[in-house]
């Protein structure tokens, strides 16, 4: 009898929360109290929504997550911690993960509970389960495949092409998948999707 198959958890397909959408939706602006709703879809189906406070007017910041999970419900707090900017402009946020005391960015939802990445075992990221063919065909053409994405990128609606003047990173990474994606000529990307 064959052995069953085990396929990982992804992190990509987890819940996930992420600092840097509470800052774009002006959740960390300071001294202030905010509630809200997150709501997740998956190709125009809602897969997940939960109700969160946001408090940094607290000593001790904090997001209050206030969901259920198979019917239970879940109440609890995520600590906030900031440090200043290296460039002296503003607070830079993160969460301080209950499970492993480790800051992060991001909180992954993997059996019903925000938590920080390490915090769950046998999880891995969608490149790391790709095999090295595939992972050779995206080096080699990725760009080119991906090159709607990273034209809707560089058009969204907060998107900072520049700061203080300069090009910000992000849009110098961009721009440099975008000028390979249009060096690659039509024929190579049509023999190596055929050959491999």
């Amino acid at each position: 009898m064959p052995k069953p198959h085990t396929f990982p958890t992804l992190y990509n397909e987890a819940l996930q929360i992420s600092i840097s959408k509470l800052k774009e939706w002006e959740y960390l602006n300071p001294e202030q109290i905010k509630s809200g709703t997150l709501t997740w879809s998956r190709n125009g189906n809602k897969t997940g929504s939960i109700s969160i406070k946001v408090n940094t007017q607290s000593e001790q910041p904090y997001i209050e997550l206030d969901y259920k999970y198979r019917d239970e419900p879940r109440n609890y707090k995520v600590r906030l911690v900031s440090m200043p900017s290296n460039l002296g402009k503003g607070l830079i946020w993160y969460f301080f993960c209950p499970q492993t005391n480790k800051r992060c960015r991001k909180l992954y939802s993997i059996g019903g509970y925000f938590l920080h990445r390490e915090a769950f075992k046998n999880c891995m990221y969608e490149s790391q389960t790709q095999s090295k063919k595939y992972r050779q065909l995206d080096k080699s053409v990725g760009a080119y495949i991906k090159a709607d994405e990273l034209y809707s990128q560089l058009y969204q609606k907060h998107f900072k092409k520049t700061y203080a003047g300069k090009p910000t990173k992000k849009y110098l990474r961009i721009m440099e998948q975008i000028h390979k994606a249009e060096k690659i000529p039509y024929g190579e990307i049509e023999r190596l999707m055929i050959n491999g």
